[in-house]
């Protein structure tokens, strides 16, 4: 038989200093591994909150406001609310710290880090930039009306005009009630005053002693009824012309203005009998 020669293997053995150079470089893999997570951790944390958005529509009252800003930062009901009437907002000195009106109705963005305070700030100051852009001022200028009666005008046009189109005309009512001292007989203000939202205003109703009772107290009530929008506000101060005293949305879309009391009769009977019809649609059988 052939046989190979083969040299005989070499045993590689560390000496003490290699061991310890090898024990020191594990550790130092260790190490990095156990850090890493954390710090990548840190980066995750410090990157940006991502935003939400809330909602103002327009038309809505402060209440509404402040219950929605409750939501939006999970704060126990009654916190907005409360920061209203410590917050130092800037409002007219006429509005004597009632931000109503001024809760302007837009989408804003908040984060865990937001405030009711801060929120609040930023509806009002966006409402006062609104109130005082050029068109609006030099409108209200002539209509002898402050920017907090603008707010007010504004606000009575958001609550009754039934479309966008409808609330030059709307305006134009109050501002012809206005300039002949005819009181604005407006239900949205009576019902702001029974805090509630109707289009059935009963006969008693008009008769409240209340300072928002437009059926009996001339002029614009106190303060503002809602937050206006931007074409509310555009309206207040440019309405569309024409001799209206009157109006009433009979059916949705189909508001109907009159400048003599004898037409706008005609047209609230044309809304009592839409009212009677609908009502006896939907009576059970």
């Amino acid at each position: 038989m052939r046989h190979e020669f083969r040299p005989p293997r070499r045993r590689y053995r560390l000496t003490r200093r290699g061991r310890l150079a090898l024990f020191l470089g594990v550790l130092l893999v260790i190490g990095t591994a156990v850090t890493v997570g954390p710090l990548l951790r840190d980066e995750e944390a410090q990157a940006p909150e991502k935003s939400r958005s809330l909602l103002i529509p327009e038309g809505w009252r402060a209440p509404q406001v402040y219950a929605a800003i409750d939501r939006a930062l999970e704060l126990p009901a009654g916190s907005a609310e409360a920061a209203a009437a410590t917050a130092e907002l800037a409002l007219p000195a006429e509005a004597k710290g009632n931000p109503e009106g001024f809760l302007f109705p837009a989408s804003y963005p908040v984060t865990s880090r937001t405030t009711a305070a801060e929120l609040l700030a930023r509806m009002v100051r966006t409402a006062n930039e609104k109130l005082g852009t050029r068109a609006v001022v030099d409108g209200a200028k002539a209509h002898g009306l402050t920017p907090y009666q603008t707010a007010t005008l504004a606000s009575i046009i958001e609550a009754e005009a039934d479309t966008r189109t409808d609330m030059g005309k709307v305006a134009r009512v109050v501002h012809n009630r206005l300039a002949r001292s005819m009181p604005l007989q407006m239900d949205s203000t009576v019902n702001y005053a029974l805090n509630r939202r109707t289009v059935d205003t009963r006969l008693s109703d008009t008769r409240i002693d209340h300072p928002f009772n437009t059926y009996r107290r001339q002029g614009l009530p106190p303060t503002p009824i809602d937050s206006p929008g931007l074409e509310a506000m555009a309206a207040a101060v440019a309405p569309t012309p024409g001799d209206w005293l009157y109006f009433v949305t009979v059916k949705p879309g189909d508001t109907r203005f009159s400048a003599t009391y004898g037409e706008h009769k005609r047209h609230v009977a044309d809304f009592n009998r839409a009212r009677a019809a609908a009502a006896a649609a939907g009576a059970p059988r």
